[in-house]
């Protein structure tokens, strides 16, 4: 057994150092050579400062609503629900959240609100929504702001972030930038 100890002593601190320093500082190294140096993307609009890939909550009819968060936008709590399709509480959210996005969307039906807009993400903070869950809000912030639909339309398609290499993911809109975008349309 004494013949198997210092090995396993010498391969544990190889690993230590290996795998909690030395990967470490290789993957902070490559953080820094991203656009907001391993701190996230930062927007300043309006003298305030927004970290762009953290949901913020938008209620307000004049704006394109966020997707719901299971832990209220808070970042130092980051986390989606632990509530089953089956479970009774987590289906009433969900009935509450639809009859809420029917109320402030007149003229829409329970099939055309996408999926994104009645539920949280994993994270609770996903700062995206899809090209329908946008679409299916043009109609209620046009008619709010006095804007042509078609005017918001283009807003949505201008702002649409594409799949990775067309390929990977689907397209998806940052609710953050958008609205941002359409408070400086005109």
């Amino acid at each position: 057994m004494k013949q198997f100890l210092w090995p396993s002593i010498k391969l544990t601190l190889l690993s230590l150092v290996l795998l909690s320093g030395l990967y470490t500082l290789i993957l902070l190294g490559f953080a820094r050579l991203t656009p907001g140096k391993g701190k996230g993307e930062m927007i300043e609009w309006k003298g305030k400062t927004y970290y762009a890939n953290i949901g913020q909550s938008f209620t307000d009819d004049r704006y394109f609503w966020s997707r719901p968060s299971a832990v209220g936008y808070n970042a130092a709590g980051s986390g989606g629900s632990n509530k089953g399709p089956n479970n009774p509480e987590f289906l009433q959210t969900v009935k509450d959240r639809i009859d809420t996005f029917l109320v402030h969307n007149p003229g829409i039906n329970r099939a055309q609100i996408p999926v994104d807009m009645v539920t949280a993400s994993g994270s609770g903070l996903d700062p995206n929504i899809s090209l329908q869950a946008a679409r299916v809000q043009a109609s209620r912030i046009a008619r709010l702001r006095g804007i042509p639909e078609a005017s918001l339309v283009a807003l949505i398609d201008k702002q649409t972030e594409k799949p990775l290499l067309g390929l990977f993911g689907p397209a998806k809109l940052n609710v953050l930038r958008l609205n941002i975008a359409l408070d400086d349309l005109k």
